[in-house]
């Protein structure tokens, strides 16, 4: 299952939010051809036993632009597209970059101090998306998610809170983070799950700014504004 949009609905275009997507996609563009050991993008990756040492600290910032293949870029960037419109919308343009770019370098330092000598390159927006996600729970709590289930051979779309299916996706990362073994590669759980939680607290201002609990009270926990009515979505079965 996986989200692909919200009934949150921004009231100002997120150029921040864009800007971000289009780097992803550059970067990776640019990274894409370039092979050897001294390619741009390993360079550029963040090796946790390097920072241990006090080395390539660049990558703590650099990782987060980075990805591994274009399932990776295509995922992050719809989590990000999803809901990036709206914490941009609550921060302000400068506000957001800068929430971002430190829930990213909350997520490198978590997964550092999970795994201090870990020699295997770390890449991907999702520590930082992780972030916004976070605080989007903290704000939106009820807005509507639209997911999609596969199942097997036909694909279904449904309605669910926020708080249901980002809580669902942080409990996946914490689990993974505790049974995945931490010398073979594969998901940073442990930067999803630092950057998630970093983002709320981020985000924890703001909402104090807005009310804190009585923010909620009025708005019940889902958006400060209209939410967006779609048509009934029919995904036919694979195959026809």
């Amino acid at each position: 299952m996986f989200p692909i949009r919200d009934h949150n609905p921004s009231q100002q275009t997120p150029w921040v939010t864009y800007g971000l997507i289009a780097a992803n996609i550059a970067l990776f563009l640019l990274t894409l051809p370039l092979t050897g050991d001294e390619m741009l993008w390993a360079r550029l990756a963040l090796y946790p036993l390097a920072v241990t040492h006090g080395e390539l600290l660049w990558g703590l910032l650099t990782h987060m632009f980075l990805h591994g293949g274009i399932l990776h870029l295509a995922g992050n960037m719809l989590f990000l597209w999803i809901f990036g419109d709206n914490m941009e919308e609550q921060l302000g343009h400068v506000g957001f970059l800068a929430f971002y770019l430190t829930a990213g370098l909350a997520a490198a330092a978590a997964q550092t101090l999970a795994e201090p000598l870990s020699p295997i390159p770390m890449v991907g927006a999702s520590g930082a998306i992780a972030g916004v996600m976070g605080g989007y729970l903290l704000l939106f709590p009820r807005a509507k998610v639209d997911i999609v289930a596969i199942f097997i051979v036909f694909f279904k779309v449904f309605t669910l809170p926020a708080w249901i299916v980002l809580g669902v996706w942080l409990a996946i990362q914490i689990f993974g983070g505790y049974s995945s073994p931490g010398d073979q590669g594969g998901v940073a759980y442990w930067a999803h799950a630092g950057g998630f939680v970093a983002g709320a607290l981020l985000a924890l201002p703001r909402f104090l700014r807005l009310g804190g609990p009585g923010f909620w009270a009025r708005t019940h926990g889902h958006p400060p504004h209209p939410e967006a009515v779609y048509a009934p979505t029919r995904i036919p079965p694979v195959g026809r």
